[in-house]
């Protein structure tokens, strides 16, 4: 069974979180498991209690959830100690692959499988994952209201 791990965003700036309690119900239905760092929706008001509810395992050491992860999901890119845990895992982040070199070798250097979130193309076919898109039209909603 596939485990699915999101951390707290190190960035004190952000509020966003790359997995909502909706989301640990859809995977937990199809067989994942879900473990999630305490705190993770903090920045959208979303309670540890609410990912327990919805399946998820709230856990508060971030060595221990990405040792236990197949798949890592996040807003942002890793900090690079936590990529030395993630050898051997699959990461799915915005990653800024062609501005951040060094990164991208890190990445290699450690054995970690990545998927860049930016990368997915611009198109109707891929419009459910064009997260380019939706965190544009996200900002112009924030910018009306």
């Amino acid at each position: 069974m596939a485990k699915i791990a999101c951390l707290k965003e190190a960035a004190a700036t952000e509020r966003r979180c790359a997995l909502l309690p909706a989301n640990v119900k859809a995977y937990a239905l199809l067989g994942a498991d879900v473990i999630v760092e305490s705190g993770l929706g903090e920045g959208i008001f979303i309670s540890d209690d609410e990912y327990a509810s919805a399946g998820a395992t709230v856990l508060n050491d971030r060595a221990e959830i990405l040792a236990q992860a197949d798949v890592i999901l996040s807003v942002d890119k890793l900090p690079a100690e936590d990529i030395v845990h993630a050898k051997n895992k699959t990461v799915i982040s915005f990653l800024d692959p062609f501005n951040s070199h060094a990164y991208v070798d890190l990445l290699c250097e450690h054995q970690v499988t990545s998927f860049s979130m930016e990368m997915i193309p611009r198109s109707t076919r891929c419009q459910k994952m064009d997260a380019l898109s939706s965190q544009a039209s996200l900002a112009g909603y924030v910018m009306v209201t």
